[in-house]
C-alpha cells in the first residue's frame, strides 16, 4: 500500500488537445487543472504527482514529442529514492459517444482512423508497431483494471473495464505507452473520459483524484 511502503509511487499524466469533431477536449481541461486541484485536496498518502503534459492529437506525426514525454519519466527517476516499477503514466482521452468512464484493459496494434488525425494522418489498417506482427496483437496493462473499476464503482462512479480503446490515436499513444513500460519496467494505464455535458468538470476532477487515490494504494 501508498502508506505502508517508504518510496510510493509517482504518477505521470497526460491529455490531449482538440481533434475533429471536439473542439474543447476534457481531458486538456483535466490535467492542466489537476496539480492545482490536487493542492487544495491533498495528494494521497505515499503518491508523488509528476509531469502533467498535453499531446497533440495525432499518431505518426507526433511519436517524437510523445517519446521526449514518456522517457521524462525515466529520466527523472533518484535511483535512490524511487524506483522505476513505482513509475505510472495515466493517460486521458475523451470518448464523446460515452456515458461513463472507461478503464482501457488493452490496446490494439492496428491505427485504423476514421477521420485524419490532427497533422493530416488517416491510416487504414496499418500495424503501430510492425516489429511486433500482426495488427491483431494486444498489449495489455500490467494494472488489475478489473479492480481498479470496482474500486471507483464503490465511489459512486459510473466506470467500467473497455477491452477496446478504439483505433484512433488514444489506441495509437497507450500502444506505444505500453510497449515503452514494458521496456522501462514501468506501468501504463489509459481511462476515457465523456464530454463535460455528459458528465460535468467538477465530477470529472473527483474522479481523477479518486482514480490517483487507487492507484497509490497498489502500491
Amino acid at each position: 500500500m501508498g502508506s505502508e511502503g517508504p518510496l510510493g509511487v509517482t504518477i505521470h499524466i497526460t491529455g490531449f488537445k482538440k481533434f475533429h469533431g471536439v473542439s474543447e477536449n476534457p481531458t486538456e481541461m483535466i490535467v492542466r487543472n489537476l496539480e492545482e486541484y490536487m493542492k487544495k485536496k491533498g495528494l494521497p498518502k505515499g503518491m508523488i504527482l509528476g509531469s502533467c503534459n498535453i499531446l497533440e492529437t495525432a499518431g505518426q506525426g507526433a511519436l517524437v514529442p510523445l517519446y521526449q514525454t514518456l522517457q521524462s519519466a525515466v529520466n527523472k527517476k533518484d535511483p535512490i529514492s524511487s524506483s522505476s516499477d513505482r513509475i505510472i503514466w495515466l493517460h486521458f482521452g475523451v470518448n464523446s459517444a460515452a456515458t461513463s468512464f472507461a478503464i482501457e484493459h488493452q490496446a490494439v496494434n492496428e491505427a485504423t482512423f476514421r477521420c485524419p488525425d490532427e497533422m493530416g494522418w488517416k491510416p487504414q489498417k496499418v500495424p503501430i508497431i510492425p516489429a511486433d506482427g500482426e495488427i491483431s496483437r494486444t498489449r495489455e496493462t500490467p494494472l488489475p483494471a478489473e479492480a481498479i473499476t470496482k474500486a471507483l464503482a464503490k465511489m459512486g462512479y459510473e466506470v467500467m473495464t473497455s477491452k477496446d480503446a478504439g483505433r484512433f490515436v488514444c489506441n495509437y499513444v497507450y500502444y506505444h505507452s505500453l510497449r515503452f513500460a514494458e521496456q522501462h519496467g514501468i506501468k501504463s494505464l489509459f481511462v476515457h473520459v465523456p464530454l463535460f455535458l455528459t458528465i460535468n468538470e467538477a465530477t470529472q476532477m473527483q474522479f481523477t483524484a479518486s482514480l490517483l487515490e487507487v492507484l497509490a494504494s497498489l502500491y
